[in-house]
């Protein structure tokens, strides 16, 4: 068994010999290469992860900007609106006690005497009281600018 065991590891160590150094010497040369590549693999990889991460949070701010200048033009444009919604209601309270004044005073200058039966009874004084009132009404809706659908 000595003798099998001798005959068996010469004849396998002869060829191991023959092939290992040209396996190590080729193997030495290219690891270098491949831990560059891979190292400048994974630079270019964690800049590109970082470019999209950053466009993201670009995309994002710009968003904002946006959505803040959209909300800043809409509350100019409601207190301008409040603005003239006020001065509107001032000019409609001045007319409104323009028109009272006036029609308080068409009213005074109306004769209403006083309710008796035998005025009510002559037909040719309510005639005449009615076309006064109705006169002085018209001119009360021209000078308002009434349009009457009657």
């Amino acid at each position: 068994m000595a003798a099998q065991t001798k005959v068996g590891t010469t004849a396998k160590r002869k060829p191991a010999t023959k092939r290992k150094p040209v396996a190590k010497k080729a193997a030495a040369k290219r690891k270098p290469v491949a831990k560059k590549a891979a190292n400048e693999f994974a630079v270019k990889a964690q800049e590109a992860s970082r470019n999209a991460f950053l466009a993201g949070l670009g995309f994002y701010g710009k968003a904002f900007d946006q959505a803040q200048e959209q909300y800043k033009s809409i509350q100019d444009q409601m207190e301008d609106r409040r603005k003239k919604a006020d001065k509107l209601y001032k000019e409609l309270v001045k007319r409104g006690q323009k028109v009272e004044k006036d029609t308080r005073a068409a009213i005074k200058d109306i004769d209403l005497p006083k309710l008796e039966l035998d005025s009510l009874t002559d037909r040719k004084k309510l005639d005449k009281q009615l076309k006064k009132v109705k006169s002085r009404f018209a001119e009360l809706k021209e000078t308002v600018g009434l349009k009457s659908a009657a």
